[in-house]
């Protein structure tokens, strides 16, 4: 009904918005596409595909008990779990997060909190490890730290 041109056949890559108001609670995991908009409370995980365009919005009453994998977030209220973003997150002021944030680009905005680990997610899983290997193998040069 809604997402139909006038001949009434369905809109090509139209996202679907899904909401769950204030005064909604979900029990269970959810999988979508699209944005979804958590104004209520979940308990469950959240996932949505890594090269889809999906977006979860947690709204400032909004709280989620469990994991979100998802490609973008926009997080303004409370997240007990990990949250994994593919793309990209954002924390906006009132953001509480009680758990590891893995990203790989992320707004952080005054005021927001991460109560665990910022993972940066690499371009590739084997770069990342490359890079790791490297870091250990270099030797710590002690002098740099004297003062002359």
């Amino acid at each position: 009904m809604f997402n139909k041109t006038a001949d009434n056949t369905e809109r090509p890559n139209s996202l679907a918005h899904t909401l769950i108001s204030k005064a909604t609670e979900i029990v269970g995991d959810i999988h979508f596409t699209g944005e979804l908009i958590i104004e209520g409370h979940v308990k469950g995980n959240i996932y949505a595909e890594d090269d889809s365009k999906a977006l979860i919005r947690v709204a400032e009453k909004g709280a989620v008990e469990g994991e979100i994998c998802v490609p973008s977030a926009i997080v303004n209220g409370l997240v007990q779990g990990d949250v994994r973003c593919a793309v990209h997150i954002e924390l906006a002021a009132k953001a509480v997060v009680v758990g590891n944030v893995y990203y790989n680009l992320i707004e952080m905005v005054m005021g927001s909190e991460v109560n665990g680990n910022l993972m940066h997610i690499g371009t590739s899983l084997s770069e990342t490890k490359r890079l790791a290997a490297e870091k250990k193998q270099l030797p710590f040069d002690q002098t740099s730290l004297q003062k002359d």
